[in-house]
C-alpha cells in the first residue's frame, strides 16, 4: 500500500481510537452497557409470562431458537436502538469544537472527510459493542429458557447485522449531521430527531410493507429499519400457524396478554442476495452522506457556542412586554429572582418555539381527545431544555463560583428554578387543562400532576446526572410511549393510571432535588 494511504489510515485509526478512549473513560458508558444487558434479558420472558417484546398480535412469537433470538435483537436494535443510540453517541464533534481541539486537528495532514468518517465509525463501533453485549445475553437467554438449545452462531448474528447495522448507520449519519449544524447541536436537535426517527424509521415502513401487490413480496427495497423485510419473511411462516394475524400486526415493544402464548418454529432465516444488497444500500447512503457533509466542516467549526454568543443580540431587548407583566413580582426578593429567571428563559426562546407552542395550543383546544394528548406531550417535548438545562446553567457557563457565594443564594435559586419549571410545564398544557376542567375533571387533575412530574423530573435528573441528556433521552422515550397511550405521560388517555404514577414520581423527584441540590452547588 502506498505511503500516503498508510498515513491517512493511521490518522483515521488515531481519531477513532482517541474517540473510543474518551467514551470508555465515562462511567455513563459502562452503565449503558450494563443496562443493555439487563434490558436484553427482559426481551426473552419465560413461557409462563404474560408479555412479549417481539411477535405478531399480542401473543404470537417464535420459539427461542438462535434464529428467533437473533431476530428479536435485530428488530429491537434496528428500531429502539436507532432512536436511543442517537442520544448516546452524539456530541463528539461539538466537544471538539467547543474545546478548540478542532483547531489542533486542522493543522495536521488529516482530511475533513477522514475526520468525519472517523467520527461516524466511532459511533458505529459503540453501536457494535452494544449489539455484541446483547448477543451474548441473548445466547444465555436461549440456553436458560431451554425451548431450543441448539446453538447456531450464524443464525444468531444474521438478523442483527442485516437489520440493525444499516439502521444504526443512518442514525450515526444523523448524529454527525446534527452535531455539524449549529441550530441542531443541543436540545432543539434532540427534539427534532425524535420526529425524524418517527418519519424515517417508522412511517417509511408503510410505503414498502407487505401487501396484496406482488411487487411487495419480490422487491429488494426496504425501509431503513428493515421492518418490511422482516414482516414479509416472518409472516410467510406465521400465516401457516394462525390465520388471525396480518403482516402489519408485527409488534415490537412490550405487549401484555392473558392466557398462553402461541409459538411457531423459526430456526432459519433465508435472506436473498438481492435483499442483502437492499440493506447495503442504506450503509452506502449513510457513508455517502458523511462524505457530502465534509465541505461544511470548517463553516460548522467556526460557529461554536462561544462564537455564537458573541454574535448574539442583547436578549434584554426582546419581549419587552414581559417587563410590565412581571413587575408585580419584583416587589419582594424571591419574586424578583423568579421574574428574572422567567425573562431569561423566555427571551432565549426562538421563533420556532413560539410557533410550535401556538400550534400545539390550538390542537389542545380544537383536536379530539387523542390529538389533545399528543399535543400536550409535544408541548413538554419542545420545552425539554427548560426542565433539563436550566438547573445546570451555572455549571455550563462556569459562573457557579460567583453566583452561589451570595448569602442564601442556594435556596432562593432552587425556589426560582422550580417555580419557573412548574410555571412553564403547566402553561404549556394550559389550553388542555382549561378544556378538560369543563369536560373531565379527573383527566385535568392527572394532566396537572403530570406537568408537575415533568418539571421536577427534569430538575432532579439534571442535578443527579449533572448532564441534561439523560432526561432529554428519558422524555423522548416516554413521549413515544405516551403517544401510544402508555406510561406516565398518557394523562389524557389513562388519567387514573397517570395519577397513580405521579403520586409516586413527584415525591421521589422532589426528595432527590432537595437532597442533591446543596451538594451540587458545592461541586463547582
Amino acid at each position: 500500500m502506498d505511503r500516503p494511504y498508510m498515513g491517512a489510515l493511521r490518522r483515521f485509526a488515531a481519531i477513532l481510537a482517541a474517540d473510543l478512549r474518551e467514551r470508555s473513560r465515562s462511567t455513563r458508558f459502562w452503565v449503558v452497557l450494563a443496562l443493555v444487558g439487563i434490558a436484553t434479558w427482559w426481551c426473552f420472558p419465560p413461557s409462563n409470562a404474560h408479555y412479549q417484546t417481539v411477535g405478531f398480535g399480542d401473543n404470537v412469537r417464535g420459539i427461542y431458537s438462535s434464529a428467533w433470538v437473533g431476530m428479536v435483537l435485530g428488530l429491537m436494535y434496528s428500531t429502539m436502538l436507532s432512536l436511543i443510540g442517537f442520544y448516546l453517541v452524539r456530541g463528539t464533534l461539538v466537544r471538539d469544537f467547543d474545546t478548540r481541539v478542532w483547531q489542533l486537528l486542522v493543522a495536521t495532514p488529516m482530511t475533513r472527510t477522514g475526520y468525519l468518517l472517523a467520527k461516524w465509525a466511532s459511533h458505529m463501533a459503540v453501536f457494535t459493542l452494544i449489539m455484541l453485549v446483547g448477543l451474548a445475553v441473548g445466547a444465555i437467554a436461549q440456553w436458560v429458557r431451554a425451548e431450543d438449545r441448539a446453538f447456531d452462531f450464524l443464525e444468531l448474528v444474521k438478523p442483527v447485522f442485516v437489520l440493525a447495522l444499516p439502521s444504526l448507520a443512518v442514525t450515526a449519519l444523523f448524529a454527525v449531521m446534527f452535531d455539524l449544524l449549529p441550530w441542531l447541536r443541543r436540545t432543539g436537535g434532540n427534539v427534532l430527531f425524535f420526529f425524524v426517527w418517527i418519519f424515517v424509521g417508522v412511517s417509511a415502513t408503510g410505503f414498502v410493507q407487505p401487501g396484496p401487490a406482488a411487487w411487495t413480496h419480490t422487491t429488494w427495497l426496504s425501509d431503513p429499519n428493515g421492518m418490511a423485510l422482516a414482516m414479509r419473511d416472518l409472516y410467510a411462516t406465521v400465516s401457516h400457524v394462525t390465520a388471525t394475524v396480518k403482516a402489519s400486526d408485527i409488534s415490537i415493544g412490550v405487549s401484555d396478554f392473558k392466557g398462553k402464548s402461541i409459538v411457531f418454529v423459526w430456526q432459519h432465516w433465508h435472506v436473498r442476495t438481492i435483499d442483502l444488497l437492499g440493506r447495503a444500500l442504506w450503509l452506502a447512503v449513510s457513508m455517502l452522506g458523511v462524505f457530502a457533509l465534509a465541505p461544511m466542516l470548517d463553516w460548522a467549526a467556526a460557529r461554536t457556542r462561544g462564537a455564537s454568543s458573541e454574535r448574539g443580540s442583547n436578549p434584554g431587548s426582546r419581549l419587552r412586554w414581559l417587563d410590565p407583566m412581571l413587575r408585580p413580582f419584583e416587589s419582594f426578593p424571591s419574586g424578583m429572582l423568579l421574574a428574572a429567571e422567567l425573562k431569561l428563559v423566555l427571551r432565549q426562546r426562538r421563533a420556532w418555539w413560539w410557533l410550535a407552542m401556538i400550534g400545539l395550543g390550538i390542537a389542545q383546544l380544537a383536536g379530539d381527545r387523542e390529538a389533545l394528548g399528543i399535543a400536550t406531550i409535544g408541548a413538554w417535548l419542545v420545552s425539554v431544555d427548560v426542565f433539563a438545562r436550566a438547573v445546570l446553567r451555572e455549571r455550563e457557563t462556569g459562573t457557579g463560583a460567583l453566583v452561589f457565594v451570595a448569602a442564601g443564594a442556594t435556596g432562593r435559586l432552587l425556589i426560582s428554578r422550580i417555580g419557573v419549571a412548574l410555571l412553564l410545564a403547566v402553561l404549556a398544557v394550559g389550553p388542555a387543562l382549561l378544556r378538560l376542567a369543563f369536560t373531565d375533571a379527573t383527566a385535568a387533575l392527572a394532566l396537572f400532576a403530570t406537568a408537575i412530574g415533568v418539571a421536577l423530573g427534569g430538575l432532579a435528573i439534571g442535578v443527579a446526572c449533572r448532564n441534561p441528556r439523560p432526561f432529554e433521552l428519558l422524555l423522548v422515550i416516554l413521549s413515544y410511549a405516551g403517544v401510544q397511550s402508555l406510561g406516565p405521560l398518557a394523562a389524557a388517555a389513562k388519567p387514573l393510571d397517570a395519577l397513580h404514577l405521579q403520586a409516586i414520581l413527584v415525591p421521589v423527584f422532589a426528595a432527590i432535588l432537595l437532597l442533591l441540590w446543596p451538594r451540587f452547588t458545592r461541586a463547582r
